[in-house]
């Protein structure tokens, strides 16, 4: 019999161990993967996310294991800028800087903090059923016996979808490829992310470690599929766009649909709470899918430090979380849809070049700041 569970050991999952470690409260991970390897390509940990890992004591050796970030840029597909972010006083303000890394990296640093031995490999959760506990089956024909469980099982969560019987997954009609390659920036690019804006399509870069860049190119049309030739369809952007493609092998690039989950109502039941992409899966465009993962986890932990009552615990969660999610799902849905304009391109860089400094550092505050 365990007394917590949690489904998923992505980076939210991950986290949660971490704060749920820190608090001597024993728990087990359960992933249906059946080993953890080096897969995944680059993410952005930002500043909200970084002060979270610093309660950990982690900041410094993911900082180590990434590259600071201390500008973030919109350009046209010539690389000439649209607005760029410069984010040195929020470092100064929260203590903390945006991260490029290696997801693999980053849950390796998180896995050995926490303890493998606290992570089950190889459970791929096939069906919860509510008793008195909770009754976890899993595929390798295992069962397990749970008083608290926690879904951190992603936007297609088992969880979610046997437990609160909700969720609709929205496609955005955007076709999403990213990619590691290991490549020599221009040296003006070394601490900058880049996002480059065309006609219905756009790509990003940054360096993640010494030699690696990752990037990401995003299409809207939804009859392209993962052999689509991204040299030609990316041939009218600036040439290091099509040298870091040419650089790239083409096993290290990984093609997704971009979706994400229309709000649900509740994010608990009895016992039993979603955290992260299960509860509030958001589009990429703003780099807060993980980090807001990162951030349910870290709130809970705050308030079971008040209280080991989970049911209120949870009440509590979803009330303190609910605003800052929901802002950031339809906000990340809106910068998707400008991104990916196909008529009037000028006109909306145009538009976002005027946008007021005030506004963009409005919005950095309002992601950086944690609600507890």
């Amino acid at each position: 019999m365990n007394s917590i569970s949690i489904i998923g050991a992505g980076i939210g999952g991950l986290t949660l161990g971490n704060i749920l470690k820190q608090q001597h409260i024993d728990f087990s991970i359960y992933d249906s993967v059946p080993e953890i390897k080096p897969v995944g390509a680059g993410i952005m940990m930002a500043m909200n996310a970084m002060q979270v890992f610093d309660q950990l004591g982690l900041k410094q050796k993911i900082e180590e294991a990434g590259n600071k970030i201390h500008k973030i840029s919109i350009t046209n597909q010539y690389l000439k800028p649209i607005s760029d972010t410069n984010s040195l006083e929020f470092e100064k303000k929260f203590n903390s800087c945006n991260v490029a890394i290696h997801r693999a990296e980053l849950q390796r640093i998180l896995a050995e903090n926490m303890g493998i031995e606290n992570i089950q490999l190889n459970y791929n959760l096939k069906q919860i059923i509510k008793k008195e506990n909770y009754h976890l089956h899993f595929e390798n024909r295992q069962e397990i016996e749970s008083t608290v469980v926690f879904g951190a099982d992603g936007i297609k969560s088992n969880i979610r979808n046997q437990i609160l019987k909700t969720g609709t997954i929205r496609d955005t009609k955007q076709k999403c490829w990213r990619g590691l390659v290991d490549f020599e920036l221009p040296e003006k690019y070394n601490q900058e992310a880049l996002e480059t804006w065309g006609v219905g399509k756009r790509f990003g870069f940054v360096r993640i470690s010494d030699k690696k860049v990752y990037w990401y190119a995003v299409i809207k049309d939804k009859n392209l599929n993962p052999d689509t030739d991204l040299l030609s369809t990316y041939s009218d952007f600036d040439p290091l766009v099509i040298k870091i493609l040419e650089a790239t092998d083409p096993k290290n690039i990984i093609f997704n649909d971009i979706t994400d989950l229309s709000p649900i109502p509740k994010w608990h039941s009895d016992n039993l709470c979603l955290i992260g992409d299960s509860a509030h899966a958001t589009t990429p465009n703003m780099g807060q899918g993980a980090c807001q993962a990162i951030e349910d986890a870290y709130i809970i932990g705050k308030l079971l430090e008040k209280s080991k009552n989970f049911n209120s615990v949870f009440e509590d969660f979803q009330k303190i979380r609910r605003k800052k999610v929901d802002y950031i799902v339809s906000t990340s849905r809106q910068v998707g849809n400008i991104s990916q304009w196909q008529y009037g391109t000028s006109l909306r860089n145009f538009l976002m070049g005027i946008i007021p400094e005030s506004i963009n550092k409005k919005m950095i505050e309002k992601i950086a700041t944690l609600e507890m």
